[in-house]
Formats: structure tokens, sequence, C-alpha cells
């Protein structure tokens, strides 16, 4: 019973995961692939040049809601490993698999910032107000989306931590951390160089 809870979580959370909120928009109101334009990723700041910053928001929204439906879900229906956070973890991992490689896209897709942010509000919804707030000042700021989303989540794990939350919450946020910084390496890149796209210009 356990191992047939732990494959519907992950299967179910990939799925949740791969739909492919910017491309489905992108698509239906210009009729263009949002994987030809731009940086090729089908998040809310690709669709941002398309569609302008309403549609940012309105993507960033639902990819948030995308990630932390699966979470809550694992939460509230799954008994398994109760008390230690490990079917939550699954679901979010599998979340944020699933929109970076979607299923329904040949495996392409996102870099999981806002999915990921959604799944840490579902696990802590204090740690991810936090992190969405350092995200928000930071690319206030520097007007560099992708510098705001590698430091909010760089922090998580720690904040996880200083909040006292299960040992699979904390892996989870360093693992998932790392995965999205890996998927910014051209951004990161790119802000070395000063080459890098500012969110207002």
């Amino acid at each position: 019973m356990e191992v047939l809870e732990i494959l519907i979580v992950i299967l179910a959370a990939y799925l949740i995961g791969s739909i492919p909120t910017g491309y489905i928009i992108v698509k239906l109101f210009t009729g263009k692939d949002i994987r030809t334009i731009g940086s090729g990723s089908t998040g809310a700041t690709n669709v941002k040049r398309v569609m302008g910053k309403k549609w940012f928001f309105t993507v960033m929204i639902l990819d948030a809601i995308k990630g932390a439906l699966p979470v809550v879900l694992a939460e509230i229906f799954t008994s398994s490993f109760a008390g230690i956070g490990l079917l939550p973890v699954l679901a979010a991992v599998a979340v944020i698999i699933g929109h970076s490689k979607s299923i329904f896209l040949k495996f392409t897709g996102g870099k999981s910032v806002a999915s990921g942010v959604g799944t840490i509000l579902a696990l802590n919804w204090q740690v991810g107000l936090i992190i969405a707030a350092v995200w928000a000042v930071i690319t206030y700021f520097s007007k560099y989306v992708s510098l705001g989303s590698i430091t909010a989540l760089f922090i998580s794990p720690f904040l996880m931590w200083y909040f006292k939350e299960p040992a699979a919450y904390i892996c989870y946020c360093a693992l998932g951390a790392i995965y999205i910084i890996y998927l910014h390496r051209e951004n990161i890149g790119r802000l070395i160089r000063g080459e890098e796209n500012k969110v207002r210009e």
C-alpha cells in the first residue's frame, strides 16, 4: 500500500507539474510557440517578452498554484510516512521536474522557480512568503529576475532549518535550490559577463 501511494503521488504530481501554463497561454492568445522566443523557456519571464507584465504575473501565479496543489493533496490524502514529510516532498520534487521537463512538450519547459516557490509555500507558508519577498526585493532593485530567483531559492533550506521543519523539507529545499540554480547556469554566465537581460528593459 505504501509503495502504491508513493507511485500515485509521484505520477500525479509530475503530470500536474508538466502542464505547460506559459506555453498554453502564449499559444492560445498569439499562436506562437514560446519555446522559439527569447530564452526558449515556458516560464513567466519569457512570457513577459511576448505578452507583457500582466501575463508575467498571471503565469507566475498559475505556476505557483500548480506547484502547491500536489503537495497539499499529498499532505491531505496520503497516510504513509506521516510525520516525516516524505510524500509531500516527493510530490514537490515531481512537480518541479515536471515543470522543467514536461512530458507534453517533449521534456522541455521552464526553470521551475514559480512552481518551486509554490511547493515551498505548501510545505511552510512562512518560508514561502519570505523567499517570495526576497525574490521581489532583489528583482526590483537589481532588475534581474534570475538573480532574485537564485538568491531566494538558495536561502530556502536555511529558512526551513530555522523554522525547525522535518529533515525531508530541508533536504528538498537544498536539492531543489541546486537543481534550479543548475537550470539557471546560462543566466549565471550572462550575469558574470554583464549580458543578462533586465526585467524592465
